[in-house]
């Protein structure tokens, strides 16, 4: 009886964790084929690959986020300074067309528009008869980062697994069958890049090459990638440029990538060392030691935040046919298995101590990428990072922070030479070589407000740990990028405000300009220059440094343009009312105030709410896959749930089916990687900040739990989600749309403050009026708009809630019932 029993409890524990891992599983019942975006896609931050799947010709596409086209190079303008006096002249007289024309030909006139992320090469592995395959399943599982590939061929059960380690800095392939002796297959390897394949000994393949040169400037990019073969039995076996391995019970094959890339201005190391050292490291360790490591330090991030929204049965369908059909059912796991997904995701493409993730993150397969896979940092690199803090991934910010650091050195030559201005400036794209000049035509690049959007990324992990050291290693950045707007700032005309000029509202112009963006005083720009400049302003006070220079960006904010409701009862785009009802851009740029920013608020700015909702509704929901997940974020802020599940509707669905706007097609690829289209990450990362904001936001002077919760949502739990202020939600549960639970720990101590949906009860939980005294959840007052004579404005009706106060010890965990 005992045993029985015992199998009983074991079998419901083996079902539990089968429900538990087809909840944060992507699989298939079909190889990818030759659609690249249909291959899963593993990373360790520095090492990537996108694996097919296909039995008969297994296909590797290998990455490494170093190998770039060109080497160090600036990309200044030198005529720029000599113009700007008249192109400012021609915007303030209304000849935007003419200013442009100038700037065309003298700021933008360096040739260099940025060098590309580019891929490493294939490893192809070819199975002779295993083109007719029976019980065919592969997937990525998320709690694991392993990729596994298993099917039958004649009565035999292979099995492929594949992870690109953390710690040991190699991806590891292991090759079983059920079977003696039944694996048998011929590797070889290949490359676009100038490369070539030879090998070493029996068993290991070895691609050397460099990356090609763009726009005028050398490559100076080399790489090496060897791989490996060991084997359990059979024997193996090479020519010049192949490996066979015949008979084999059991491969593991290791792949090591290096370059020769140190920093932006280094690329003295010698990528063959590195290359071998990676490798000869890890074959002191057996298969189990590297994936036990692996999986040790990948579920050191992953394990962090749990969500659930609810379980369905979909999750025995193939992912691709769960994107298909989410649109006609509900399916909160696949909502989960997106959100976890994002942050995979991250943890995989940035890691402590490399490069950010770029516009592809670090998966890439072709010589010309779209927009050269760069940091395209008018809002794709942000994005990227907003999931860091809040979905606890905080280290996964550090290789942005480090790219900010380099930028505010490169930055200072552009500030200077191109405008006479201190401190320092960046455009609207950047590369793995720092680049801060302005990228493409001026339609797009005219834009100097690059510096004060990534800055605030410094500013928002500060909030987010209160470590006053970090703050005072990144104060000069962020007092550099407040010092180029402070000099840069000139006044205007009319109403005598101080504005960027020449500028843009990114990738987008008012209809009125016949095709023309340059400007002065855009909307996006002034809440760019109050953020950074209140930013700047409280980061003196706390680290008691330059007093004089925060009095001077106080003078200068009084003066910068307040936000303005225009004729359609929309926040104008520009200083002018120049919207129009009908422009359908992807970009929203002018509600930066809303999200990322805090400048307008639900309880705060009740005017100010209304018309960016209307403008949001102006611009419609379809749009491309990154502007849909925006405007996840955006809905969130306006506190409507439900239409922020109508956004991740569109989301997820698959990529070419959305119609009805401009620039639309957007959606989901069967990988669930998102499409602009092509291709493009910051969807992936701003849908999983989204859905994060439905259920807690911080930003607006309190922790606002389930802000946005939709219908479809009905009952959940989460934990592991960040608060300013070093608050963690260990745990919350709510049922019915109401809490019924919530734990939170304080990491630093001080007052929480909560708004919450429904009544919580705790000792000591008194109800909150006036202003929070925790010093993190200060909000500065927001001007208030000019609203035009023709506009009509509504209070949009927001839910009760319930606002609290109590007071924290650091390390304590204070648990709230209903």
């Amino acid at each position: 009886m005992k045993r029985i029993s015992l199998l009983i409890i074991l079998s419901g524990l083996t079902v539990a964790a089968m429900a538990q891992n087809a909840g944060l599983n992507l699989w298939y019942n079909k190889p990818a084929g030759k659609v690249w975006e249909a291959a899963l896609p593993i990373g360790n931050g520095r090492l990537a690959a996108m694996v097919y799947g296909n039995p008969e010709n297994e296909c590797i596409k290998l990455n490494e986020a170093t190998v770039w086209s060109g080497g160090p190079n600036r990309n200044d303008s030198e005529t720029s300074l000599d113009a700007l006096a008249e192109v400012r002249k021609l915007i303030f007289e209304g000849k935007n067309k003419e200013a442009a024309l100038l700037a065309t030909q003298k700021i933008k006139s360096n040739r260099i528009n940025g060098m590309q992320f580019q891929p490493v090469g294939d490893l192809n592995l070819q199975f002779p008869g295993h083109d007719q395959f029976t019980n065919y399943r592969r997937e990525l599982d998320l709690e694991s980062a392993v990729a596994t590939t298993t099917y039958t061929v004649n009565g035999t059960q292979f099995k492929r697994e594949i992870f690109a380690s953390i710690p040991d800095q190699v991806m590891v392939m292991r090759l079983t069958a059920n079977k003696p002796a039944s694996l048998s297959f011929t590797a070889s390897m290949f490359s676009t890049q100038r490369a070539s394949v030879s090998t070493k000994g029996k068993d290991e393949l070895i691609l050397s090459g460099i990356t090609g040169d763009k726009d005028g400037v050398k490559s100076q990019i080399k790489f090496q990638s060897l791989v490996k073969f060991k084997t359990e039995g059979g024997k193996v076996s090479s020519s010049d440029s192949t490996a066979t391995v015949s008979g084999a019970n059991t491969v593991t094959i290791y792949i090591s990538i290096a370059t020769n890339f140190v920093s932006y201005k280094d690329v003295s190391a010698n990528e063959k060392t590195r290359a071998e050292t990676y490798l000869d490291k890890a074959l002191t360790k057996s298969y189990d030691q590297l994936l036990t490591a692996h999986i040790a330090a990948y579920q050191k991030y992953f394990n962090r935040v749990k969500l659930n929204l609810g379980t369905t049965d979909s999750v025995k369908n193939p992912a691709d046919i769960r994107v298909r059909d989410f649109a006609t059912g509900n399916d909160p796991q696949l909502v989960s298995l997106y959100f976890q997904f994002g942050r995979y995701l991250l943890i995989s493409s940035s890691q402590p101590g490399g490069q950010p993730a770029n516009l592809q993150a670090i998966w890439n397969d072709k010589q010309n990428p779209p927009w050269g896979s760069k940091y395209t940092i008018n809002i794709n690199t942000e994005m990227n990072y907003w999931p860091a803090e809040e979905t606890n991934l905080a280290e996964m910010h550090e290789p942005l922070v480090q790219m900010v650091k380099e930028l505010s050195v490169t930055g200072q030559a552009t500030a200077k030479t191109m405008y006479g201005a201190g401190g320092w400036v960046a455009h609207h794209n950047t590369d793995l070589w720092r680049i801060t000049g302005p990228v493409d035509g001026v339609f797009s690049g005219m834009w100097p407000s690059g510096g004060a959007w990534l800055s605030r990324h410094l500013w928002d992990k500060y909030l987010y740990s209160g470590d006053k050291e970090y703050l005072r290693s990144v104060y000069p950045a962020l007092k550099g990028a407040a010092q180029f707007y402070l000099d840069f700032l000139i006044e205007e005309p009319e109403h005598k405000w101080l504005v960027i000029s020449p500028s843009l509202s990114p990738e987008n112009g008012p209809a009125a300009y016949h095709g023309v963006s340059i400007d002065a005083g855009v909307t996006m720009d002034n809440q760019l220059a109050f953020e950074l400049f209140s930013n700047v302003i409280n980061a003196a006070k706390i680290l008691n440094t330059d007093n004089e220079f925060a009095e001077k960006l106080a003078a200068a904010r009084k003066r910068l343009p307040p936000m303005q409701i225009g004729q359609y009862s929309q926040l104008q785009e520009w200083l002018h009312d120049l919207d129009s009802p009908n422009d359908k851009n992807r970009h929203v740029s002018h509600l930066f105030g809303l999200y990322p920013g805090n400048q307008i608020s639900p309880y705060r700015t009740p005017e100010l709410l209304d018309a960016a909702r209307t403008s949001l509704i102006y611009r419609s929901d379809v749009s491309t896959g990154w502007s849909m997940g925006w405007k996840v974020n955006l809905w969130a802020r306006l506190l409507d749930g439900n239409h922020a599940y109508k956004l991740i509707k569109n989301q997820l669905t698959p990529v070419g089916l959305n119609k009805g706007g401009a620039n639309n097609g957007g959606g989901t690829y069967p990988d669930l990687f998102d499409a602009h289209p092509p291709f493009q990450i910051d969807g992936n990362f701003g849908c999983t900040a989204g859905i994060a904001e439905m259920l807690l936001q911080s930003h607006d002077g309190a922790i606002n739990l389930l802000p946005a919760l939709p219908d479809a949502w009905p009952t959940g739990t989460v934990s592991g989600l960040r608060a300013l202020g070093g608050f963690e939600i260990v745990d919350m549960k709510w049922k019915d749309g109401k809490l019924i639970m919530v734990q939170i720990k304080s990491a630093i101590g001080g007052n929480c403050r909560l708004r919450t949906p429904n009544t919580l009860k705790m000792q000591g939980l008194k109800v909150a009026t006036g202003n929070n005294p925790n010093p993190f959840y200060q909000v500065e007052p927001t001007p208030a708009p000019i609203i035009s004579d023709k506009a009509q404005l509504h209070t949009v009706q927001l839910k009760d809630t319930q606002l609290y106060d109590f007071e924290t010890q650091a390390g304590k965990t204070y648990t709230l019932v209903n």
